[in-house]
């Protein structure tokens, strides 16, 4: 081998050596550029993804407090509803009450001057509003005297003993009072005319309401025949009190 093909082999040499340092100089470079880039690139990703975790977990947070905060307003506006309807319907019932104790006198001070001409009282059991077969045996005596008697008009006034609240109480007594009514519009044909009745609950105790005696005599109907015409022996009837 030549000088000058030596010459040309070690030129040649030196250069692809040459080529390799550049290539791998650039490599070099090329990485310490662009791997800050990357890492910054990704700790972004990852401060958005965390960023947007808070953001719904926020959300998440005031969606529940905003429901929680209107289901405690529809409760409060639902226990304020409820609580004006209770004392509206106990103002009612309050009312309600004073007219029935007066609302027969007023009925009847409208009309000509009536006396109480005969009476009777049918008790019922506890809770009850049926007639036994003594109430109407004490009924048809007392209707029997109605056929001499003129102008008249019956009094029915229901009542109960202490036990339970007003307003079932006031519906029981009312009920005792149809169904002395009932009884002896179908049987004597006594028109609706003639009636006034009233039903007014525990309002007005016969007996004392303590004993259980008391409180049998205080489940009762008060019946009493008023008339405007003098009295008359057969007109005139008396019950058990």
């Amino acid at each position: 081998m030549t000088t000058q093909r030596l010459d040309l082999l070690k030129i040649a040499v030196l250069a692809a050596a040459i080529a390799m340092l550049t290539g791998c100089a650039t490599k070099n470079y090329v990485r310490t550029q662009t791997a800050p880039i990357i890492d910054h690139t990704n700790e972004l990703n990852e401060k958005t993804a965390a960023n947007n975790r808070a953001i719904h977990d926020t959300d998440d947070r005031a969606t529940a407090g905003i429901q929680k905060a209107q289901g405690a307003a529809d409760m409060a506006t639902t226990n304020a509803q409820g609580a004006q309807k209770a004392a509206e319907d106990a103002e009612t019932a309050a009312n309600d009450a004073v007219h029935r104790a007066d609302s027969l006198a007023s009925v009847v001070e409208g009309l000509d001057k009536y006396q109480p001409i005969g009476n009777l009282s049918v008790t019922f059991g506890f809770d009850k509003s049926v007639l036994t077969a003594d109430d109407k045996a004490q009924l048809d005596t007392f209707a029997s005297s109605l056929g001499s008697t003129q102008s008249y008009i019956l009094e029915v006034t229901g009542g109960t003993d202490s036990t339970g609240n007003a307003d079932y109480n006031y519906a029981l007594s009312q009920r005792r009072a149809d169904a002395v009514v009932q009884y002896l519009a179908a049987k004597y044909g006594i028109p609706a005319h003639k009636f006034y009745l009233i039903g007014i609950g525990k309002d007005k105790e016969v007996a004392d309401n303590k004993t259980r005696e008391g409180r049998a005599k205080n489940r009762r109907v008060d019946i009493q025949i008023l008339s405007n015409q003098p009295k008359t022996d057969a007109a005139s009837t008396q019950g058990a009190q």
